[in-house]
């Protein structure tokens, strides 16, 4: 069976410029059904910067719609409550939207939707015939458990994990194939489902453009390289709550044990919108809080240890890959090695987020470069090997002709 209609794919954010976790991977899924057969897209735009990358979508998209998404959050909300939804699917519904959806089907050969991230299944008309396949990434609902659990916003969490569990449930029963991150993500969904033989779960998982992270075509930064001491660097965006938890912890708990190993050591922390708790650690000893860059491989590229001390994680870390590919060791918790089939000791460090044991194995892979050096270079080969785009999403055209129920196993 061949492709021979369209293909509708919806996303919850423009996928370019494709900068950031959620939109590296739209923006390489995007890509790959362009491939496959034309694809009409509808999606959301937050900032500028995602109005700026209409023009690459443009290129690759036979039709589209981006909606602006400028619904002030407290809307949302009361949408939510009124209406019995989590705020999750408020937040990222359009009249606009669902109009074009309805008329791109009605007036398209569209055979297949392709739905990135959760938000968007609600735009699937219930009487749609064609196929559909719903890419989760993540458990959502289990994250904003998690965040219940750890005393953020209990009843406002605790309700939103609780009604995206019912929908992933719908979603996992309307989906020709659900399609989760790593196979800890896709058993912690079955797990979670009433019913789960209804589900047809299947794990693409995340790649790297080893080509523009590759060590040889990076300048590192010089700032970092100017520093006496070792450069430690965390990357993400900052003011997602696993990020900051993680850097604040980094901040206050790791770097002082630190610092009493190696106390030139400096924690350098890489990416747009840090939080007020985090801007305002920027004045302590051995911190730098960059906020948003340019470009972070130059940091990448200088730094003598990249870090990921997260306690919760969902699916495969973008930030990790990266690194890995930049030919950086890498020290992270085994929350962050999730979905990443690499080896402790061999490919990178991991440690679980006890601040005198991780300064003990930071302070020893400073004081040994050649260790460094050999956990890097087996980083870089293991993602070349194993994290390639074209080999992750390589299942996605028989999934999408329903040739194959069979997803590579990515993890």
């Amino acid at each position: 069976m061949v492709v021979t209609g369209n293909i509708l794919f919806l996303a919850h954010r423009v996928p370019f410029p494709p900068n950031r976790g959620d939109k590296i991977r739209s923006a390489n899924l995007l890509r790959k059904l362009a491939k496959i057969a034309p694809v009409h897209v509808g999606a959301f735009s937050e900032s500028e910067e995602d109005r700026a990358g209409i023009a690459e979508l443009e290129a690759l998209a036979t039709s589209h719609l981006i909606a602006n998404r400028s619904k002030p959050l407290v809307l949302a909300g009361v949408e939510a409550v009124l209406s019995g939804k989590p705020v999750s699917l408020t937040a990222f519904y359009s009249t606009v939207l669902e109009r074009w959806v309805q008329e791109t089907i009605a007036s398209q050969d569209i055979e297949t939707i392709v739905v990135f991230s959760g938000q968007m299944g609600q735009y699937i008309p219930a009487e749609y015939p064609g196929r559909v396949i719903i890419d989760l990434c993540d458990v959502d609902s289990a994250k904003f458990e998690s965040y219940a659990a750890a005393g953020q916003r209990v009843w406002l969490n605790a309700r939103e994990g609780r009604l995206l569990a019912r929908e992933e449930e719908r979603l996992g029963r309307r989906a020709d194939a659900t399609v989760l991150i790593s196979d800890n993500e896709a058993a912690l969904f079955q797990s979670r489902l009433q019913s789960p033989s209804m589900a047809n779960v299947q794990v693409i998982g995340n790649g790297i453009d080893a080509h523009a992270f590759d060590p040889e075509q990076v300048v590192p930064h010089q700032a970092l390289l100017d520093s006496d001491g070792p450069a430690f660097v965390f990357t993400g965006q900052m003011d997602y709550p696993p990020n900051e938890a993680a850097v604040l912890w980094a901040i206050d708990e790791l770097l002082p044990q630190l610092q009493e190993l190696q106390p030139k050591a400096r924690l350098h922390v890489i990416g747009r919108n840090p939080t007020k708790a985090l801007s305002s650690r920027n004045a302590k000893p051995g911190v730098t809080v960059w906020g948003e860059v340019p470009d972070v491989r130059p940091f990448l590229a200088a730094a003598t240890c990249v870090l990921a001390p997260l306690t919760i994680a969902r699916g495969v870390q973008n930030k990790v890959l990266e690194a890995m590919a930049m030919a950086r060791p890498v020290l992270l918790t085994p929350q962050a090695a999730t979905g990443i089939d690499a080896e402790d000791g061999r490919h990178w460090l991991v440690c679980e987020a006890n601040a005198g044991a991780m300064a003990a194995c930071a302070s020893k892979l400073v004081d040994d470069p050649e260790k460094a050096v050999q956990l890097g270079q087996a980083a870089r080969e293991f993602v070349l090997e194993n994290h390639a785009w074209d080999a992750m999403l390589s299942p996605l055209e028989a999934l999408i002709t329903g040739q194959s129920s069979e997803a590579r196993n990515a993890a």
